[in-house]
């Protein structure tokens, strides 16, 4: 399948859940946040309960109070809402598997060692043999949802989104939405390499393109790339924010929204530190660095207004002919540095004290090969081997 039909793919195969009707209310509730500076906390939780008492549910509805300032307020609505939003019947959950069952699967062993690295995604100070029991149900509740779709791959990350609905849902009910969230909104992730994952990163550049060339030029000729926001669109950015209650507001939305909406998020992020991008040296390693790691005292609550007005400036059927080009030009450039580098290591022999540095005409399509490039190429690959539990190829 050529890159353009499987860009295309990502674009359309879930259709467009952030319908004109309900981009229209969101459009609206937020100019009318703009006017009152805040929302009324006490007033929203009354709207919301008023909702959970119709029958049937005014689903709609929910999806607003998701995507809406403050999300849904608090992790027992959550419980009530998550499950609606995304169809799911509580009261028919599958039962869990025989423990031979779980611990068979090709997965078993790289899920327990990730789980047993996730310590910090577990409440400070939570009693040793409670963290110690949710971290077994993490691994059951990740294996159920493996052993149920055998075409389903785990990746590391995965784990990350899977102890957030642990910890406000349970097992049982976290299971049932992990288990539909793995067949729509994670499945590109979840493939036995990273081709649609790597597709669905080619659409940062457009979007903050379209919003400020000026940004996207100065990424472009630093060389940065875009594994720096890997980690934020695998694991929901569970894995790089510390506040749970933060995590679990950016699930409100994810879930509300369109699937592509965390590249966009990324992409609100980034066009809001575009004056400290802007101010730093255009290397790779420097830009790298800055992006690699979040603030945590981003304005969250405004990057998910911006994230939304991008979605709906530039929707991804609109974008995907530069996400194809970005991805072009992208194996363009990793062709010739490969080729760059065979030729180093064949025809140079490498004092081991010293560094040689290559310049090389960038109209021919060449990069830079610097002392920085090679330690940024050292740091990416640490993280890519981190974040990796397949032998996907990059």
């Amino acid at each position: 399948m050529t890159a353009v039909k499987e860009i295309s793919m990502i674009s359309k195969r879930f259709g467009d859940e952030f319908c004109s009707e309900e981009a229209s209310k969101n459009n609206n509730s937020r100019q009318s946040v703009k006017r009152n500076k805040e929302f009324n906390k006490s007033e929203k939780w009354q709207n919301i309960e008023k909702t959970l008492e119709q029958d049937p549910v005014d689903v709609s509805s929910l999806k607003q109070f998701a995507i809406s300032p403050g999300g849904l307020l608090d992790d027992e609505l959550r419980k009530e809402i998550w499950p609606k939003l995304l169809d799911v019947d509580v009261d028919n959950i599958p039962p869990k598997p025989g423990i031979e069952v779980l611990h068979g699967h090709r997965d078993y062993n790289q899920v327990v060692l990730d789980v047993n690295r996730s310590l910090k995604r577990f409440p400070p100070g939570m009693d040793e043999n409670i963290r110690l029991g949710l971290q077994d149900q993490l691994v059951d509740l990740i294996m159920r949802v493996l052993v149920n779709h055998d075409e389903l791959h785990y990746y590391q990350g995965y784990h990350d989104i899977c102890v957030t609905f642990l910890l406000v849902v349970g097992e049982d009910v976290a299971f049932a939405l992990v288990d539909k969230l793995s067949l729509n909104h994670l499945r590109d992730f979840m493939d036995a390499n990273m081709d649609r994952t790597k597709h669905i990163l080619n659409y940062l550049y457009p979007i903050v393109g379209k919003s400020n060339p000026e940004l996207r030029e100065f990424m472009e000729r630093s060389e940065v790339g875009t594994v720096f926001s890997l980690s934020w669109l695998i694991t929901w950015y569970g894995h790089v924010l510390n506040d749970l209650r933060q995590i679990v507001r950016f699930y409100d939305f994810f879930i509300a929204c369109h699937p592509l909406m965390p590249i966009y998020l990324a992409a609100a992020i980034v066009l809001h530190r575009a004056d400290e991008i802007l101010a730093c040296e255009c290397e790779m390693c420097f830009v790298h660095g800055l992006l690699s790691k979040i603030p945590q005292d981003l304005p969250f609550e405004q990057l998910i207004s911006k994230a939304g007005d991008l979605y709906l400036q530039y929707p991804p059927a609109d974008l995907a002919y530069d996400a194809i080009l970005n991805f072009q030009k992208t194996q363009s450039y990793a062709k010739a540095r490969s080729k760059n580098l065979q030729k180093f290591t064949r025809n140079k022999k490498i004092d081991k004290k010293h560094w040689f540095i290559f310049d090389h005409d960038r109209k021919n399509g060449f990069l830079k090969f610097t002392f920085w490039t090679v330690t940024t190429a050292v740091v990416s690959a640490a993280v890519i081997a981190y974040l990796r539990s397949f032998e996907w190829e990059w």
